[in-house]
């Protein structure tokens, strides 16, 4: 299975040059990526003008709205982001759920309303603060049950899981792949349950201060596990974000 590395923006850098230059550096670094799928997701001003220079990178949005059209000040719908050719959708960050209110509903919507135009959601769930394994399973199992409530297996069978702990996002500690492995497997047993089904095959990627150096560790199936990462502020960076993905999917180069 690829790797799928996703590089989340946020809402950097602050032109459009320094988008334009970042996006370029990181696509021609990438360019004999393999065994792995490379999504970038900038701020929705520099959608547009990044689209017309990616070649091989997918182009990702950071949110969207669940309806195509309406009275939504500084909403941006799925039928938009599709003019952009936008493959990818980060739905229920943890920075919208506490900053903007984001509820499991409005989030299932969201996802909904993805799936209905072809986009690839990645739903993003994980604790707000370190936990008891047990009460970190029934926040997970909350957040899944509900933001995936009415969606079969085969509805998301494109879709990712985004496991992302927020006391380790953006804090510099990111949470030890051993962690990072008992989160897997709950998810993995949380969506068998919800699915009824005995295995669950979809992509798992970890966020929280993913770098360089324990990219790989997140990665291995004898330590992390996961099929995937989603970066933050060191996708800022081309030379930090090619050594992720180098390190992590090894042979693709």
């Amino acid at each position: 299975m690829k790797k799928t590395i996703i590089a989340n923006w946020k809402m950097n850098p602050v032109s459009l040059d320094q988008a334009l230059h970042l996006a370029g550096e990181i696509e021609k670094r990438t360019t004999g990526i393999k065994n792995a799928e490379v999504v970038i997701a900038p701020p929705y001003p520099f959608l547009k003008d990044i689209g017309r220079v990616l070649k091989k990178t997918k182009l990702g949005a950071q949110n969207m709205h669940w309806e195509e059209a309406g009275p939504y000040t500084g909403e941006v719908s799925w039928r938009q982001l599709k003019h952009f050719r936008v493959t990818h959708v980060i739905i229920g960050h943890s920075e919208r759920r506490i900053h903007m209110g984001e509820t499991d509903e409005m989030i299932n919507k969201k996802i909904k309303a993805a799936l209905k135009a072809n986009l690839i959601p990645i739903l993003a769930v994980g604790e707000q603060k370190k936990l008891s394994e047990n009460a970190m399973r029934l926040v997970l199992s909350r957040q899944l049950s509900r933001g995936l409530a009415g969606i079969t297996a085969h509805d998301f069978k494109k879709g990712a899981i985004a496991y992302e702990p927020v006391w380790a996002i953006g804090t510099g500690r990111a949470a030890t792949p051993k962690h990072a492995g008992i989160a897997l497997r709950m998810i993995q047993k949380i969506l068998a349950g919800l699915w009824k089904t005995k295995k669950v095959t979809m992509p798992i990627l970890y966020g929280g201060s993913v770098n360089s150096k324990n990219a790989a560790d997140f990665i291995s199936p004898t330590m992390g596990g996961m099929q995937g990462l989603l970066v933050g502020s060191a996708s800022l960076n081309a030379t930090e974000f090619t050594g992720i993905i180098k390190s992590s999917s090894p042979e693709s180069f």
